[in-house]
């Protein structure tokens, strides 16, 4: 049997999106920018994507940018709104527990002369509101927040943060990354207070390469990629058409059968935590109950190393991630795990399982079954 629980890390694409991008890399191949028919037949393509999207978010079409996934998103809704508003304040806002792509972009803003307030966090990995309004100032320009944490799966207050933010400052801008949430999550921009969004296709059974970013209407962003002008000059470059469409297809398809994936997703989980947790020396990280997401469980292993574990599963065909993969093959000491206070000797002992819409009961048992014969085994093996 074949477990795939590292569907954090990517998911595999829909049949729906494959097979629609095939069409757009076979038979409807031309460039949205052309003006012949071929063109306008591809330009149609990227113009129903954003608005399959638009829907589910339910804000305008012409709020949706096209990227090539969650960390040109990022880079441009954190760069590109700090340098387009900095006659404004240079005082910019995150937390001590992001993704590279968020976390990198502030170490660059800082570079460039502005000040950013890293907020911690709790043992849950929850950002305190307090803690956030009192950094908020008059020369606050941007906070950027992710709403599910990627190694642990923390679910962030950002509808409460976003209110809290206007209310010291109606002029901040409040960008999130939604890159684990869209599509475990019902996210109305709008109604939430929500100003900028970044969202990855892979993660929600669309293709790699692909994402977009939601701007509200007026706010001023400053683009980081310039050429030809498209995406109304937000992010130049020609439209990857089949990604772009894939995008859409995947987007429209993973809210269709919303509540009954999340009560399978939280089904999964609470089955997958309650049998590990009977596992000696297993641990799990953050929030047990439904105030996690649904999709993303953190275990910690007394006495073996992550990669140990990771590679010892993986010779079972249990796939899983030692921390995130989405920033690096390389073995690195968690952020987030640090953030959280994780015991010092569990840092280099933690894993993650992530589900999705395809992953079954009967896989999470296989890797329950296998952890309870092989963390015995490994742990024999503990270095004193």
């Amino acid at each position: 049997m074949e477990a795939y629980l590292d569907n954090s890390a990517t998911t595999q694409c829909s049949q729906a999106a494959a097979d629609l991008m095939m069409q757009l890399l076979r038979v409807d191949y031309g460039n949205p920018s052309s003006l012949h028919n071929r063109g306008m037949d591809a330009e149609n393509y990227v113009k129903e994507a954003r608005r399959k999207i638009a829907a589910t978010l339910k804000v305008q079409e012409k709020e949706i940018y096209f990227t090539s996934g969650g960390t040109e998103s990022n880079n441009l809704a954190i760069i590109g709104s700090a340098m387009a508003n900095k006659r404004s304040g240079m005082h910019v806002i995150t937390t001590a527990v992001e993704h590279p792509s968020v976390a990198n972009p502030f170490a660059y803003l800082e570079e460039q002369g502005f000040s950013v307030t890293y907020l911690p966090v709790d043992t849950y990995g929850v950002v305190s509101l307090t803690d956030l309004k009192d950094a908020v100032c008059s020369d606050t320009i941007l906070v950027s927040m992710m709403h599910v944490n990627n190694e642990i799966g923390a679910v962030e207050p950002i509808e409460e943060a976003a209110r809290l933010i206007k209310q010291q400052n109606p002029n901040c801008l409040f960008h999130v990354d939604a890159i684990q949430s869209y599509g475990k999550f019902r996210i109305f921009p709008k109604r939430m207070g929500i100003d900028l969004m970044s969202v990855s296709g892979h993660k929600i059974h669309g293709p790699k390469g692909s994402g977009f970013l939601f701007v509200r209407e007026k706010v001023k962003v400053k683009p980081i990629v310039l050429g030809g002008g498209q995406e109304l000059g937000m992010r130049s470059g020609t439209e990857n058409v089949p990604a772009i469409a894939g995008l859409g297809q995947a987007a429209m398809d993973i809210y269709r059968d919303y509540d009954r994936n999340i009560r399978r997703l939280y089904a999964l989980r609470d089955h997958f935590i309650a049998r590990v947790e009977t596992i000696p020396g297993v641990s799990v990280n953050g929030y047990r109950d439904h105030r996690g997401a649904p999709h993303i469980v953190s275990v910690s292993v007394t006495g073996v190393r992550s990669e140990v574990l990771l590679h010892a599963l993986e010779d079972k065909k249990i796939y899983i991630s030692a921390g995130s993969a989405c920033s690096s093959n390389k073995p690195a000491v968690s952020r987030t795990l640090q953030a959280i206070g994780l015991q010092k000797e569990l840092l280099e002992s933690t894993v993650r399982f992530s589900f999705s819409i395809h992953t079954t009961m009967e896989e999470i048992d296989y890797a329950c079954d296998t952890m309870e014969q092989l963390v015995p085994m490994l742990s024999k093996y503990t270095r004193h």
